[in-house]
């Protein structure tokens, strides 16, 4: 007990380095995020401005192309008529038209640059918009771990002894499957084939006890007999109710129910087991017939071997989404709180309550009776 308190402890440890770990790590992320959207704001205004510029060097462009245009037609007349024209003038016609030339060879470069300033600019947004989208959706996957961890891990501990028996619950399912054959051969030959054999040398005995008694012990001797041979057709059938009762492929829940109710009875001397079909008796889909039977037929098996009740009610209610088990008994009852060694019966009820997505109440009080509770939704109508 004192190690697995402290393999407890341990993994609560492990359990708080990992919150922590990932707590930092979204603030991380979150941090490098809020970064990226800050500079992506920045690179917005400045693709803006930059967009602003390249459209007035354009413009700009464009009016001082005009000019040079002009500018070398003015000189292409001058050259034309060079003596009508003194040297200061053509020196100023050619000067201006060469300060033109080269002031749109700088403003075309210049709106060059920044065109490709502009293009770098929207290929790094599209780069930092990605980023925040992606710091965004792992701070928000993040957020669902920590949730995960704080709310499902903060009692861990306690939970463990849960987690211990569903485990050991796991393990008897895979012996299970493994077993099943051998399982099947030794009911078999413990059951109804020990039984049939005793009947047999019982039988023999019949007609010595006649002959050595008299006929009231020789009668005594036959129900005796009888009674074996109604033992052990009981074993045969519970044998195959446990494999697959056949009624439920042919007949449906409810009858399949109560012939099985009515062999439990029968088999059963000091016990009734009333059933009552609160809802419409209709064929539903073949999975839930079989999850349905199974679990009115373990509630009743854990009443008949641990409850030492005399009557045994089970209800079922087919509704259109929905179906309702109700199994209570006037036995000992248990205290609900006290987990007994090995109680499989309950935790495989619970398990396979769980894998129908179903929900399950058991109501017990020491020499009161218990009642078993259970709700499963149904998907669709058969």
């Amino acid at each position: 007990m004192k190690e697995t308190r402290i393999e407890e402890k341990a993994l609560d440890d492990v359990i708080e380095e990992m919150i922590e770990n990932v707590t930092n790590s979204k603030d991380e992320i979150f941090h490098i995020g809020e970064e990226s959207r800050s500079e992506f704001e920045i690179l917005q205004k400045e693709l803006q401005e930059t967009k602003r510029q390249v459209i007035s060097l354009i413009d700009e462009g464009d009016k001082l192309e005009q000019r040079v245009r002009l500018s070398r037609k003015r000189l292409s007349e001058v050259s034309k008529y060079f003596d009508q024209y003194s040297e200061s003038q053509i020196r100023e016609v050619y000067e201006q038209t060469h300060q033109l030339q080269m002031d749109l060879s700088v403003k075309r470069e210049k709106e060059k640059q920044l065109r490709e300033r502009r293009n770098d600019l929207e290929r790094r947004l599209k780069s930092l918009e990605s980023t925040v989208q992606r710091a965004e959706g792992l701070v928000s996957k993040i957020s669902v771990v920590l949730n995960y961890l704080n709310e499902d891990f903060r009692n861990v501990s306690e939970a463990l002894e849960d987690a211990k028996e569903k485990q050991e619950f796991g393990l008897r399912i895979i012996e299970a499957q493994e077993d099943e054959r051998r399982k099947l051969s030794r009911e078999i030959h413990d059951g109804p084939a020990q039984m049939l054999a005793n009947v047999m040398i019982r039988s023999d005995l019949v007609d010595r006890t006649f002959r050595e008694r008299g006929v009231e012990e020789a009668l005594a001797e036959i129900k005796s007999v009888k009674q074996m041979v109604r033992s052990a057709l009981y074993e045969v059938r519970r044998i195959i109710y446990d494999l697959r009762p056949m009624a439920l492929d042919d007949l449906g829940l409810i009858p399949t129910l109560k012939k099985y109710l009515h062999t439990v009875e029968e088999y059963n001397d000091s016990l009734t087991v009333p059933f009552t079909n609160m809802g419409k008796e209709r064929r539903i889909d073949s999975k839930y017939e079989v999850a349905l039977f199974r679990l009115v037929q373990e509630a009743v098996q854990n009443a008949v071997k641990h409850a030492e009740a005399t009557e045994i009610q089970v209800k079922v209610e087919l509704k259109q989404k929905a179906a309702i088990l109700i199994i209570k008994d006037n036995g000992k009852g248990f205290d609900t709180a006290v987990k007994k060694d090995k109680s499989f019966g309950l935790l495989g009820m619970k398990e396979r309550v769980d894998m129908l997505e179903g929900e399950l109440t058991i109501d017990s009080k020491i020499d009161e009776g218990t009642a078993v509770i259970i709700q499963i939704p149904l998907e669709r109508e058969f």
